[in-house]
């Protein structure tokens, strides 16, 4: 049954941005839409916009080089780390879990460190880039884009967005030991 699921996968993971992009393409044109003008102004949109968001990411990125400065990551990882043996979790892979909701960019810095310890087809590996891929930056999003358009009451997006975070990290914990233990 891992076999199997580990193929499927792989056979999805191989055609689903080229089938994305395909329908995409095909839906524009059947709507008759000029797929690529209208691909060139979200283009000019999204320059302005980042040039909008600039002082949020600074002050997010600034935030984030304190906790980790402070020492306060290394105590929420010695903290939680006796619950990561519980559900299967590697303790190496902890940092890559509490940063991946703060930070990309840190995000990636830990999981390509990860990766150089503990070689990408290692289990270690292997949960990082999952971890990775099913979570959001959800505190960076909420920072940068929230403030963006103004808004100061986020009401339920941070506790859905901490909830779909944990989701998607105990989700990846689940199927990287289902399909690679």
């Amino acid at each position: 049954m891992g076999e199997f699921l580990k193929n499927l996968v792989e056979v999805i993971s191989f055609i689903a941005i080229p089938l994305m992009f395909l329908l995409f393409l095909g839906w524009g044109l059947i709507k008759k839409v000029k797929v690529y003008e209208v691909f060139v102004e979200g283009a000019k949109d999204g320059f302005n916009v980042a040039i909008r968001i600039i002082p949020y990411l600074v002050a997010m990125l600034a935030a984030i080089g304190i906790f980790r400065a402070s020492g306060a990551m290394e105590l929420l990882i010695t903290v939680l780390a006796p619950v990561t043996g519980l559900i299967g979790m590697p303790p190496e892979t902890l940092p890559m879990a509490l940063m991946r909701p703060l930070s990309g960019s840190g995000s990636l810095g830990i999981m390509t460190e990860l990766m150089k310890v503990h070689g990408p087809d290692s289990l270690i590996g292997i949960m990082a880039s999952t971890m990775y891929g099913s979570s959001e930056t959800t505190f960076y999003v909420l920072a940068v884009y929230f403030g963006t358009v103004s808004i100061k009451n986020t009401r339920h997006a941070v506790p859905t967005g901490i909830i779909a975070d944990v989701a998607g990290m105990l989700a990846a914990v689940w199927i990287v030991n289902l399909l690679f233990r």
